[in-house]
C-alpha cells in the first residue's frame, strides 16, 4: 500500500538520536507513526536469539499496519479472521507464508481461505477439521492442518480430544495433520513459564510417537513473552527474557520443525502515538492537561486508571509560551506533574497520572513510546464518535508515509437510512 510521503522529513534518523521534535510535529495529532526500522531491528533480534532454523511468525492482529514493512525475515503470518485475510490479499501476501487461524473459521471463511491459496490452517475443533475437510475435498486438494493444543482455556482442543484426532488422522479426506499448534497466552515475565512448556511439548511428542507412532513434522509455539511498557529499561529486559528462553526453543527444534510465532513482542516497541495538548488546569491542586487524543486511541496492557506512567517524550509546541499551571508556592501541586486527560466526557479517560512534565503548555506534543502493538484496536474508537486517527509508516530510509487519513466515525454510530428516523 502506498501513501504519500511528507516533505522534508527524516523522522528515522531524529527517532534513532532521541530528537523527536522534527518528526513528530510533521504529523496531524491524534496519530500513529509505526517505524520499519524499529520492526526489523526487533526482527533481528529474534532471529539472532532463535538461530536459522526456526521459523518466526507475525501475527498480525497485534497491528496489521505493518505487513506494508515486513521484513523479509518473517517466514510466516499468522491470520485469525476473514478480515485479515482481505487485508493480507490487500498486500499481496504470498499465500504460501499465510497460517490460517482463529477459534471462528465457518466452511465459507475456509473456502475463501483455500481460494486464494492457503495450504496451512490450525484447527480448534472437530467442527474445524469437518469444515477444512470439506472444503479442501471440494476443491481437489490436500492442505496441511495444525491441531491446537488447549491450555485451560477456550483455545484449541483438549489434550485428549488432540491424540484421538491424530488417532483417527487419515478419516479426514483433503487433509494432512503435519502437527500441533501451542500458545496459552500473553504477557509472560517469567522465562521459566516457557522453560516449562517446552518440557511439555517434549512430553507430548514422546507419547505421540510411543502410543501413536506419530511424528509432527511441525509445531506452531507462541511464546507469550512480555512487553514492557513502563520502563526505560524495557528493550533490555525484554532482550534478557529472550536469550533465557531461546535455548529451550532450540532444544526442542532439534526434534521438530518449530515454528515461534509472536505479534506483541514485534510490534510493541515500533509504535509511537502523537497527541496535543489542547487545555491546561489545575483542580484541587491537581495539574491536568487534555490532550487531543485519549483513552479510546491509547491502549497499555496492565495500565488501569493511569496509575502507571508509560514513556513519554514531551515536544514544545512552536507557539506555546510557559507552563499553563501554578508553581508549588502558589498551593498546587509541583508544576511539573501532570496528569493527562483525553477528550472523552468521562472521569475513565486519563491516560497517565503524576507524569513529570516541566513546563508543559497547551499546544505542546507528547509522544507515548511502545504503542505498536494493540493501542490502534483494543481502544474503544468509536466512543463519542469521534475521528479515528491517522496512520503513518516509518520507512527505513527515514520517509515518512500517510497509511490512512483520519476517518470520521459519526457514519458508524448511526442508522444507514435516516430518513426513517426523520
Amino acid at each position: 500500500m502506498q501513501g504519500s510521503k511528507a516533505a522534508g522529513i527524516s523522522a528515522h534518523e531524529a527517532v534513532r538520536c532521541g530528537d523527536l521534535n522534527e518528526a513528530f510535529r510533521a504529523v496531524k495529532s491524534p496519530a500513529y507513526i509505526f517505524s520499519e526500522q524499529d520492526f526489523i531491528d526487533r526482527m533481528q533480534l529474534v532471529r539472532e536469539a532463535f538461530g536459522e532454523t526456526i521459523d518466526i511468525c507475525y501475527s498480525i492482529k497485534a497491528n496489521p499496519f505493518l505487513l506494508s514493512v515486513l521484513p523479509d525475515g518473517f517466514t510466516n503470518i499468522e491470520v485469525c479472521s476473514p478480515g485479515e485475510l482481505e487485508i493480507c490479499k490487500a498486500f499481496r501476501i504470498d499465500p504460501s507464508r499465510i497460517i490460517f487461524s482463529g477459534v471462528n473459521k465457518s466452511a465459507k471463511e475456509v473456502g475463501r481461505a483455500l481460494d486464494y491459496g492457503v495450504t496451512l490452517l490450525t484447527a480448534e475443533s472437530y467442527s474445524h477439521l469437518d469444515s477444512i475437510s470439506s472444503e479442501a475435498s471440494k476443491r481437489g486438494i490436500t492442505v496441511d492442518v495444525l491441531v491446537r493444543l488447549s491450555c485451560e482455556s477456550q483455545f484449541g482442543m483438549d489434550k485428549s480430544d488432540v491424540f484421538k484426532v491424530i488417532a483417527q488422522r487419515d478419516s479426514y479426506p483433503g487433509i494432512r495433520i503435519t502437527g500441533i499448534h501451542y500458545f496459552t497466552g500473553t504477557q509472560k515475565t517469567r522465562p521459566k513459564e516457557i522453560i516449562k512448556e517446552m518440557t511439555r511439548l517434549g512430553k507430548i511428542l514422546d507419547r505421540l510417537e510411543e502410543e501413536l507412532g506419530y511424528v509432527p513434522e511441525r509445531i506452531e509455539y507462541g511464546t507469550g513473552l512480555a512487553v514492557d511498557y513502563f520502563t526505560d529499561e524495557a528493550d533490555q529486559k525484554e532482550s534478557a527474557r529472550l536469550s533465557d528462553v531461546a535455548e529451550s526453543i532450540r532444544e526442542l527444534s532439534a526434534r521438530v520443525h518449530v515454528t515461534v510465532e509472536m505479534g506483541r513482542f514485534f510490534a510493541a516497541p515500533c509504535g509511537y502515538y502523537v497527541t496535543k495538548v489542547v487545555d491546561a488546569k489545575t483542580n484541587d491542586g491537581i495539574n491536568y492537561a487534555i490532550v487531543d487524543g485519549g483513552l479510546h486511541q491509547l491502549k497499555y496492557d496492565g495500565q488501569i486508571q493511569g496509575m502507571q506512567i508509560p514513556v513519554i517524550t514531551h515536544i514544545k509546541g512552536e507557539n506555546a509560551a510557559g507552563s499553563a499551571a501554578p508553581k508549588e508556592a502558589d498551593g498546587g501541586q509541583p508544576d511539573d506533574k501532570w496528569t493527562l486527560c483525553g477528550s472523552l466526557c468521562t472521569t475513565a479517560d486519563v491516560i497517565a497520572r503524576g507524569a513529570s512534565l516541566p513546563g508543559l503548555s497547551i499546544g505542546d506534543s507528547l509522544v507515548f513510546h511502545r504503542t505498536g502493538a494493540y493501542s490502534l484496536y483494543e481502544g474503544f474508537s468509536l466512543f463519542l464518535s469521534r475521528d479515528l486517527p491517522s496512520i503513518y509508516v516509518l520507512d527505513r530510509a527515514g520517509g515518512l508515509h500517510l497509511m490512512r487519513s483520519r476517518i470520521e466515525t459519526a457514519q458508524f454510530n448511526q442508522p444507514e437510512d435516516m430518513t426513517a428516523w426523520l
